[in-house]
């Protein structure tokens, strides 16, 4: 089991900035590749971005250029810095963790902290 803790979500106006973290606990395998998903109201849960073990980043063409994710390994953490917010942004952020072990795919979710955007 992976346990996920996040902070950093709030209130922001629309072009300031905001830092998510996220630290993993647990059975933590040494590849994996975490990342944060976004869920507004009314949508899907959707890929912010992610970043492997190794420092691999994919990003959604929606924030490219405005944010990013991050890690430190040592502390198993991951951070995603959001830079020029936009309403649109406004969501709950959750942490992922995936990792592969023997073929069988883990997948861990943080609690979700809320992202709001104001115009």
């Amino acid at each position: 089991q992976v346990q996920l803790v996040e902070s950093g979500g709030g209130l922001v106006q629309a072009g300031g900035s905001l830092r998510l973290s996220c630290a993993a606990s647990g059975s933590i395998f040494s590849f994996n590749v975490m990342g944060w998903y976004r869920q507004a109201p009314g949508k899907q849960r959707e890929l912010v971005a992610a970043i492997t073990t190794g420092g691999i980043t994919n990003y959604a063409d929606s924030v490219k250029g405005r944010f990013t994710i991050s890690r430190d390994n040592a502390k198993n953490t991951v951070y995603l810095q959001m830079n020029s917010l936009k309403p649109e942004d406004t969501a709950v952020y959750y942490c992922n963790h995936n990792t592969v072990v023997v073929g069988k795919e883990y997948r861990y979710w943080g609690q979700g902290t809320q992202v709001t955007v104001s115009s």
